[in-house]
């Protein structure tokens, strides 16, 4: 998919009014400089979520959610990157560079999606004719409002009903086959992938169909599932089975459960509980994570409660660890053997179930629980053990209350204090809005950074070349890569510059530094920032000394380094 350009980005979004596009999802009450609300990213009482007009992004210092108005729109209106982009465009009249746009509406697989949706078609043409797919269904309780819902259909026992149909000439082969809905033998002959199944089409995010599951109809055929493969439309560690229906259910999704077929989604729509999604015949993977966690805070994982399932619910729990920030929660839902969540609803009906979720399993549980599972914690070996396991994985949650309160768990099974590799990955977390805590003192560099992200057209003052640069301090290279940003990209904003870090590992610590209200006011920066510019050069020319004067004790100096000593002493005595 084609890259958007930075200057289109930056363009975008200085024609944005970032106010604008979140007051008409969120109410906005004025508040000084900024706006504030109640957070619509997790539960608050007070609000805590500002939105700043002059940085042009948005902050929550309950949840830590954060961005630009591109992240607001994927986050609240769950929209992809490109569409978010899209949308903003619309709203400031201008249009998508042609190439990415034409890219991002798949000009290229306009025809594949036409595939899909003509198979899908077919399909459910074919269960309207099956007295046997519907006697099935009929079995099983889905009623014709969710055949309709879910696209249901069925393909023939017949090894080329969908061939002969649509395949009417090469090209449609062709396109059939790379949708995956075609196979071919060893001896070269193509025939239909799903024959004598139960279909159910996959859905993207937009509600486009781009792959397909098929359940036997008799229990002892096998596979009982079959998927697509892996086509230009369809990657099954990114979808979710249901999605689209339950954000067609939700304005706001409440909570989202994950379960592992695709009759369970089906089954417990058909009972009311019409938050049910499926991984498609793989584990939760990171992908999924963050695509569960932008859709719903609080997130049920569903699994059988035997080896498999516990060995299915570690799995998801290691992708899901790293996105736990505040305001997110995950739990685990295991269920007796021999059960899944089709025959729970239908037995316990929607009250029934929704008691099983509220007994379900905390992460911090399942995670400790599991740890210890072959650890004795009656001995300081088993401590230990247990503290060497959690260290690493406690370090990939984000900084905030839950890891805290993770740490401490740990604390209180094993003795062992907070660890040295948990905190060199916590920087200090700022002070929440309207505390009284003084903010820790900056490093120049830290202070440079500060004032170059809260007016970007500082920038200007700085001429390379940047005589700071060989200066061995933290920061430096971060500092000259924002100085030769802001000057190669004229009128960049706050927001823009955190946008142009999202996907980098420093972009945390700039959106802390982004954040805090900077002491006095913007004549007063520019002074700041020369200073700031002067000392570090002032540092550089005595971390340079230093190395000569090393060295002419040691080897001894040439002609030049003498040259440039005599000059580095004399700048010392102005």
């Amino acid at each position: 998919m084609g890259r958007i350009p930075d200057a289109f980005i930056d363009d975008l979004l200085a024609r944005t009014d970032i106010v604008e596009v979140i007051a008409a999802r969120v109410p906005l009450k004025r508040q000084g400089r900024e706006y504030t609300a109640r957070c619509p990213f997790h539960d608050e009482r007070s609000p805590s979520f500002t939105v700043s007009p002059t940085k042009q992004f948005y902050h929550c210092f309950g949840c830590g959610a954060h961005g630009t108005a591109i992240k607001f729109l994927m986050e609240y209106d769950r929209l992809e990157f490109l569409d978010a982009v899209e949308e903003l465009a619309r709203r400031a009249g201008v249009e998508v560079p042609r190439e990415t746009r034409q890219q991002h509406q798949r000009g290229d697989f306009s025809e594949l999606y036409a595939a899909c949706e003509a198979a899908a078609r077919f399909f459910q043409q074919q269960l309207a004719a099956s007295a046997k797919a519907q006697a099935y269904l009929d079995k099983r309780g889905v009623d014709a409002d969710n055949r309709a819902r879910f696209g249901i259909g069925y393909a023939p026992d017949a090894w080329d009903a969908l061939k002969a149909a649509l395949g009417t000439d090469e090209r449609r082969l062709a396109l059939l086959d790379k949708v995956g809905l075609l196979s071919k033998s060893d001896s070269n002959r193509v025939y239909d992938k799903f024959r004598d199944r139960v279909i159910f089409p996959i859905h993207d995010r937009r509600g486009r169909v781009i792959a397909f599951g098929g359940r036997v109809l008799d229990k002892d055929d096998s596979p009982k599932y079959l998927n697509s493969p892996e086509t230009p439309l369809f990657h099954k560690g990114r979808e979710l089975y249901g999605l689209w229906q339950v954000r067609q259910a939700h304005s706001k999704i409440p909570r989202l459960i994950v379960v592992e077929g695709y009759m369970d989604v089906v089954a417990l729509f058909q009972y009311g509980v019409n938050t049910a999604v499926a991984t498609l015949g793989t584990a939760t993977t990171p992908d999924h994570a963050e695509l569960l966690f932008r859709n719903a805070g609080d997130v049920y994982f569903c699994f059988d409660g035997d080896r498999a399932g516990r060995g299915a619910a570690w799995k998801a729990l290691e992708s899901v660890l790293p996105r736990m920030r505040d305001g997110r929660q995950a739990f685990f839902l295991f269920l007796p053997e021999g059960e899944d969540p089709d025959t729970i609803v239908r037995s316990e009906g929607a009250h029934g179930f929704d008691a099983r979720l509220r007994a379900a399993t905390p992460l911090s549980e399942f995670f400790y629980a599991e740890l210890s599972r072959d650890v004795n914690l009656g001995t300081l070996d088993g401590k230990a053990r247990l503290a060497e396991r959690a260290k690493p994985m406690l370090a990939q949650i984000p900084d905030g209350a839950f890891r805290d309160l993770m740490q401490q768990r740990l604390t209180e099974l094993t003795g062992v204090g907070r660890t040295a590799a948990v905190e060199v990955q916590s920087p200090p977390r700022l002070p929440r809005r309207g505390a009284t805590t003084p903010a820790p003192k900056r490093s120049l560099v830290r202070s440079a950074i500060a004032l170059l992200l809260h007016q970007p057209a500082l920038a200007e003052a700085a001429t390379p070349p940047y005589r700071f640069i060989a200066l061995r301090q933290p920061g430096i290279p971060l500092l000259v890569e924002l100085i030769e940003l802001a000057r190669a990209r004229p009128g960049i904003s706050t927001g823009a510059i955190l946008e142009h870090f999202a996907e980098r590992e420093e972009a945390e610590a700039l959106h802390k530094l982004a954040v805090v209200d900077l002491p006095g006011d913007p004549e007063g920066w520019r002074n700041e920032f020369a200073d700031a510019l002067a000392r570090l050069e002032e540092q550089t020319h005595a971390q340079r000394r230093t190395e000569l004067l090393q060295r002419q004790r040691e080897t001894g100096l040439s002609d030049a380094e003498k040259d440039e000593l005599r000059a580095l002493l004399a700048l010392r005595l102005r």
